[in-house]
């Protein structure tokens, strides 16, 4: 029988680049293998949350990925499907210290195969002309378009009034990918920062911690500050995990949740990553939470059939008698974190009824 040892280690405990690299030996080499997709997604992920938020790997840290960057050519040439992947993981290892310059080669194969060309998603073509930018190649240049449709997708803050995780979850990574992950400016419009507020809004109504987040560290990217509200629920949700040590365990987990929740804190300046595993295989296991009123409220509004209306002070009682008191309250701190609540419900509403002034969002 194995033993599982619940850990959360105070700061205090151990210093930030000795739970950094525990991570590292953790994703790298005790919860999956190479060869496996999900390896390569998780530790793109780790990897890409400590080179965007200027987290550091110090010493031996980077040491795990040193087998991997040394195989990442043959990778690369025997799975160009996974391109993205092999090249996100290069150059973060790279431009976070780790000796080489693979990286100006990976983006020459790439850009020499048309790797790209195969994409038929416009975020994903975004991602890979963003990679490829890294070591100097303009990818897809023929494709002037690109970022304008990505900013038309953005403005439409109607599309994300209405519960729809890959919309929220795709506008979201505009963000990240229009403003280089907070090194520029995304030139996006102010309906884009609508889109993203009513995205935040159903995160919110929802508990949703893991797309919140997302959704805070967007707006931080492109120089907003999100409401104060979010990010201190967030911050509250931060040390909903426990890490659980097995050398058998199931990993399919709450790292996401876990990994992003501890970028918004480093976003924000604050300790990140302040619960960490040894250096073992281990599960981040979330706890039960309380479920968010955003389906009680689309229950309640579509059961009024023609009766329901887009109109917020007609519809507050109505909708808020429909929640038990722990949703009630929920609903009552949504509405107060944002300035534009009712535009948003008037499409959340799906009712019709007479178009009403959008506001500018205030973040």
């Amino acid at each position: 029988m194995s033993n599982v040892i619940a850990l959360t280690f105070p700061p205090r405990h151990r210093p930030l680049d000795a739970r950094l690299a525990a991570l590292a030996v953790c994703f790298c080499e005790k919860r999956r293998f190479g060869d496996d997709v999900f390896w390569l997604k998780e530790n793109a992920e780790f990897l890409n949350i400590l080179e965007t938020s200027g987290l550091a790997l110090l010493d031996a840290g980077l040491d795990p990925y040193l087998a991997f960057y040394e195989q990442v050519w043959d990778r690369l040439v025997f799975f160009p499907q996974y391109y993205r992947f092999l090249l996100s993981i290069a150059l973060d290892l790279e431009d976070l210290g780790l000796p080489g310059d693979l990286g100006e080669r990976l983006v020459s194969f790439a850009a020499e195969k048309g790797l790209a060309e195969a994409e038929l998603s416009d975020l994903q073509r975004a991602e890979a002309r963003r990679l490829m930018a890294r070591r100097g190649h303009a990818a897809l240049a023929w494709d002037e378009s690109l970022a304008d449709r990505l900013r038309r997708f953005a403005a439409r803050p109607g599309t994300f009034a209405l519960p729809n995780k890959k919309a929220a979850y795709e506008l979201t990574h505009v963000f990240f990918y229009l403003s280089e992950y907070g090194r520029r400016d995304p030139d996006l419009p102010e309906a884009a920062f609508t889109s993203l507020i009513f995205a935040g809004i159903l995160a919110f109504l929802d508990q949703n911690a893991d797309l919140l987040a997302e959704v805070c560290i967007a707006l931080r990217f492109a120089g907003r500050t999100p409401p104060p509200a979010w990010e201190d629920w967030i911050e509250r949700d931060a040390d909903a995990f426990d890490i659980l040590e097995d050398p058998a365990a199931h990993v399919q987990d709450g790292y996401h949740d876990y990994f992003v929740i501890n970028w918004h804190r480093a976003i924000r300046g604050q300790a990140a990553f302040s619960a960490a595993p040894g250096a073992n295989r281990a599960v981040f296991a979330r706890r039960p939470q309380a479920r968010g009123p955003l389906r009680a409220m689309s229950e309640a509004i579509f059961r009024l059939g023609p009766r329901r209306s887009g109109d917020w002070e007609a519809m507050r009682d109505t909708v808020s008698g429909a929640l038990d008191f722990p949703g009630q309250d929920v609903l009552c701190a949504a509405e107060k974190s944002v300035n534009n609540f009712d535009v948003f419900f008037h499409d959340f509403s799906r009712a019709m009824c007479h178009a009403v002034p959008v506001k500018e969002a205030v973040v």
